[in-house]
């Protein structure tokens, strides 16, 4: 159970972290432990047709280094162009995870791009809430499909900032602004953060959390950043929640000479 009174909560659970961190693109094992344990991360995403997690008993387990115990596994259908592959993937992580229900539904409409399907989404988030799992999924910045994902049953909607590994930050805030308050259920960006200002920044808007990997695990110091990443998501929370003043085209005196002694 979380420390604070400000708990992140995904399907009845509460966490204490709002960052969410993903497991692939590092060097190895090791690094991938460490860099998580910097961030402070309690779900991690694991790439069921990319990570190791029990399917090859020969080669190195990744719940070796992050223990279900531990962390909340989030096992998610990157690589998946179909909705029938990405139904297919999340039924093979709940074998694999003795009956895990949470799930991170992403399928993609572009090599290149990597921007989601969103036909093929709204299609596999409907059979797998129907299947019973608890759906976060991956989508565009469209307000009214986040809408919609909403109303199919996920449990969490997850737009994108910025194209996969893009780095650009938040290209849509007001798109991201009106999900955000039209929401019942968390939102959550993902994908396109590159540094620390742009996660500060998104969870600025009200977002609940941030999910990254590329940002973290492809800098120059992943362990560094995953720090970095942690302290910014923090204080965007912490800034939303103080409420920033209002922008103004002229200053305004921090101490007003109404009432001076001289």
């Amino acid at each position: 159970m979380p420390q604070n009174n400000d708990p992140l909560i995904i399907a009845g659970v509460e966490y204490a972290s709002r960052l969410l961190t993903g497991t692939g693109k590092y060097k190895d094992l090791e690094e991938t432990r460490l860099a998580t344990e910097a961030a402070g991360a309690e779900i991690v995403t694991v790439a069921i047709r990319r990570s190791n997690i029990g399917q090859d008993p020969s080669q190195p387990n990744l719940l070796d280094v992050l223990p279900p115990e531990k962390y909340t596994i989030l096992p998610n259908t990157a690589g998946c162009y179909t909705a029938e592959d990405a139904v297919r993937t999340c039924r093979l992580a709940r074998e694999l995870l003795d009956g895990h229900k949470l799930v991170k539904l992403e399928v993609l409409g572009d090599q290149q791009t990597l921007y989601p399907d969103v036909t093929a989404t709204l299609e596999a988030a409907e059979t797998l809430v129907k299947d019973g799992f608890d759906v976060m999924v991956y989508t565009s910045d469209d307000p009214i499909l986040a809408r919609r994902l909403e109303e199919i049953g996920c449990c969490a909607v997850m737009p994108l900032a910025a194209p996969i590994g893009s780095g650009l930050g938040v290209q849509n805030p007001y798109n991201i602004l009106t999900i955000v308050e039209n929401a019942k259920v968390p939102i959550l960006v993902d994908a396109g953060v590159g540094t620390a200002s742009d996660a500060a920044f998104a969870m600025e808007l009200g977002i609940d959390g941030v999910l990254m990997n590329t940002a973290i695990a492809s800098a120059k110091n992943p362990v560094l950043m995953a720090s970095a990443m942690k302290k910014a998501v923090e204080a965007g929370r912490e800034a939303f929640k103080a409420g920033r003043i209002p922008r103004k085209r002229y200053a305004s005196a921090s101490s007003p000479i109404d009432g001076t002694f001289f």
